[in-house]
């Protein structure tokens, strides 16, 4: 979108209106404005005035490899909610494409028996480019399903390994879903998922294999928890049997309560706001970086012979990280 259709949709008033129209619980509000953050229209404006009437309702993240199950265990955990007439925010991510920057956003097809329950709001986002299992702009996704009335937020991201710690900088609660037929449960939790789960779910558990793995992750943590610290419980679920999503959602709640007494959920907070400044910052240096490289280019004739480590000492130098510098 160019400036000038930026500045005919943001002039006035009417960034005020939708955010006034998102709190009375419009649904198009809703997808408005996240439309304009995750192009970042006005970003920091929307977020502002959005973050200053919302209490940060916790998050409930769900991860764990392609193909576990995910999808169909949050439809299901959104039925028991819907049953207690909770209204529920879900942000589901999916892959980019390398090549193109497209996605295919495949989870409102996957969560149909929510397509049309106007207190289930569910929205797909890619990547685009970004590691770690979620977007850029995930967290402010969140906070906005929760400016719009939503009470149960939940993130369901793709499964991408080790760097999927970046989900328990946004969850407050972070599932991992596993499934039987899949290796050892020791293989399939030990690249880093014990520092990341707070629940271990095995869906899939008609399957043969399921308690074999319960055991092995249960083996794990009894060496790697302590009486002080949140023991993740290990749950055995099955959509198609319908079975263990009510355990599940008992063992979220009881993390969530966990987290609020021990003092946990204020840690987390914290961490959370310094992450997001730090994503303030690398925004502006890398704009003021660009203007500084495009100085440079014409200052160095040769500098694709140059070395790289010497030119940047030199840029950084010339910046001299003065706060005036970082527009």
């Amino acid at each position: 979108m160019n400036k000038e259709a930026k500045d005919q949709w943001v002039t006035g008033s009417v960034l005020d209106q939708w955010i006034a129209r998102l709190f009375e619980q419009d649904r198009r509000a809703a997808a408005k404005l996240i439309s304009w953050v995750e192009n970042d229209i006005e970003r920091a404006y929307i977020m502002r005035s959005i973050l200053k009437q919302t209490e940060h309702r916790m998050v409930i993240g769900i991860t764990g490899s392609p193909g576990a199950g995910k999808s169909s265990l949050v439809e299901a955990l959104t039925r028991l909610y819907r049953d207690k007439n909770e209204r529920v925010g879900i942000v589901a991510v999916d892959p980019s494409s390398p090549y193109t920057g497209g996605a295919i956003l495949g989870d409102r097809i996957r969560m149909q028996t929510h397509g049309t329950d106007r207190d289930v709001f569910i929205r797909s986002v890619g990547t685009r480019g970004h590691l770690g299992g979620v977007t850029r702009s995930t967290s402010d996704v969140l906070r906005i399903l929760e400016g719009g009335g939503y009470e149960r937020l939940i993130l369901e991201t793709v499964g991408v390994g080790q760097s999927e710690i970046e989900i328990m900088q946004i969850s407050d609660t972070v599932v991992v879903v596993l499934n039987p037929g899949t290796g050892d449960g020791i293989q399939a939790i030990k690249a880093g998922i014990m520092e990341v789960a707070d629940i271990f779910v095995i869906n899939k558990s008609d399957l043969p294999g399921a308690d074999l793995m319960k055991n092995d992750i249960e083996m794990m943590l009894n060496l790697s928890c302590n009486e002080k610290t949140w023991r993740p419980p290990v749950v055995l679920t099955s959509v198609i049997n319908q079975t263990g999503v009510e355990t599940l959602r008992e063992k979220i709640e009881a993390h969530q309560s966990y987290m609020l007494k021990s003092g946990l959920r204020d840690e987390r907070s914290k961490e959370r706001v310094r992450l997001e400044v730090w994503r303030q910052w690398e925004n502006k240096l890398r704009a003021t970086f660009e203007e500084v490289w495009k100085a440079a280019q014409e200052k160095w004739v040769n500098l694709e012979k140059e070395d790289p480590y010497e030119v940047a000492e030199v840029l950084w130098a010339e910046l001299s990280v003065a706060p005036s510098n970082l527009r």
